[in-house]
């Protein structure tokens, strides 16, 4: 942004700024929600756990936490994006959250065993709340600092500064999980643990500091008054001319049958493994890893391939890998076969979430001021196929008593997004299909 408050596009310092916040927030994608904290929760409670007047595994309320979560803030999302575009408050949000996410991340230091179920739940539920309710405003900038020819390769960056940072904190905390002797931390207990915790909320505050300084800033001679009325009146305008869309429309509800799919995968990966086959902390730490070196790659593998064939075709060929790995984790019984399937995750993990979001944003029209109440409607259906993967994912478990079965009922989600998404055309000139 220059010193008249014009929005310079293209400019490679704000790029990589915003950037920033995917490296920054994505060391709870890695740390909380994959890596550590869903074997490190499964650890320290008891395996049958009793809450609100129900016996669950603790997998269960593991997963029915995460809907829980995202249940909250889908609710609150869209109500939020249409203050932000009415009232001028897009960064405000990001930083809110970005805030809740980190200290929420630090709380979890006090959560040790069953007696702190409690705080263990709640925290994480705040610290997911906190990791959601940003990114919907941080995605809601990219069509104002790129023009679209570069909404693929810079969507792309975004994921590929969040695989890189992430690892580095990941690896930067194996240290002191794998060796808590080095350090004069007893190894039979959870210290090394709740340490690594601590790290991701400094780490997530920390580095956010880069986007806050580089974004365009919060206009200051936008309306406050009257805002939650006229955050709805916002809201109201962008779903009747979603309506009108058909395409918009058609590829918002195949995002939302694949989500359910994909992010539930990359929520429950490591209980899978940590549960029906006894993956150590070492073992998974691998497997998390693998996914992040792939993803990366994967991410610009299938930014290129969709320069060539189009968005729609590359995304259909990844909801089809995303097939055959929920079918193939339904036979896995050894570690080998598992890793298998965690490079085959990280080749659609990254490209699948990347060119989502670009797509979308290609069939945003012309000239769209409101982008944030647009990527609203986006990430409220994520929210919402999050809690219905998730709570699917956990009731099938709780009703079977395998979470093998789970995953095969995940197959049904991208089958269902694969003939929605057939149905998407993107206009030749931002695409090369029609």
């Amino acid at each position: 942004m220059d010193n008249s408050g014009h929005i310079t596009m293209n400019n490679e310092r704000t790029i990589r700024g915003w950037a920033f916040f995917d490296w920054a927030n994505s060391s709870y994608a890695l740390t909380i929600a994959v890596a550590l904290f869903p074997a490190y929760y499964a650890g320290v409670t008891d395996d049958i756990v009793h809450v609100f007047g129900m016996d669950m595994p603790n997998t269960t309320l593991y997963a029915y936490a995460i809907s829980g979560a995202y249940l909250i803030i889908a609710i609150l999302s869209p109500i939020l994006s249409g203050i932000a575009d009415y009232g001028g408050k897009r960064m405000f949000f990001m930083r809110f959250f970005t805030i809740l996410g980190s200290i929420s991340c630090i709380s979890l230091f006090w959560f040790q065993d069953m007696s702190q179920l409690t705080i263990g739940t709640i925290g994480f539920m705040l610290a997911t709340i906190g990791f959601a309710g940003g990114l919907v405003f941080y995605n809601s900038f990219l069509p104002l600092i790129v023009s679209e020819d570069r909404y693929d390769a810079v969507s792309a960056k975004g994921y590929s500064y969040g695989y890189i940072g992430s690892v580095i904190l990941l690896l930067l905390n194996l240290v002191v999980v794998m060796s808590p002797e080095t350090f004069g931390i007893d190894p039979e207990g959870t210290l090394q643990y709740r340490i690594a915790f601590i790290m991701v909320g400094l780490w997530w505050i920390g580095f956010a500091i880069i986007p806050f300084s580089r974004l365009p800033k919060d206009a200051k001679n936008k309306p406050q008054d009257q805002l939650l009325s006229k955050g709805f009146g916002e809201l109201k305008k962008v779903w009747r001319a979603i309506k009108k869309e058909k395409n918009i429309k058609s590829f918002l509800f195949s995002f939302f049958c694949y989500s359910a799919g994909v992010q539930t995968v990359l929520f429950l990966a490591a209980t899978f493994a940590e549960k029906e086959l006894e993956f150590q902390t070492a073992e998974l730490i691998g497997v998390v890893l693998i996914l992040q070196v792939v993803a990366i790659g994967g991410a610009h593998l299938f930014a290129k391939l969709s320069d060539i064939k189009g968005n729609i075709f590359s995304l259909i060929v990844m909801l089809m890998i995303w097939t055959v790995i929920c079918l193939m984790a339904y036979f896995v019984t050894q570690s080998w076969q598992f890793y298998s399937i965690a490079a085959g995750v990280g080749l659609v993990m990254g490209g699948i979430q990347s060119l989502s979001r670009s797509t979308y944003t290609k069939l945003l029209p012309d000239n769209t001021e409101d982008t944030t109440s647009y990527f609203s409607f986006y990430d409220i259906l994520e929210k919402f196929a999050i809690v219905l993967g998730t709570f699917s994912f956990g009731f099938i478990e709780q009703l079977t008593g395998g979470m093998r079965n789970s995953m095969i009922a995940l197959t049904f989600f991208f089958i269902i997004g694969i003939f929605l998404l057939l149905k998407v055309k993107i206009a030749p000139q931002n695409s090369q299909i029609a």
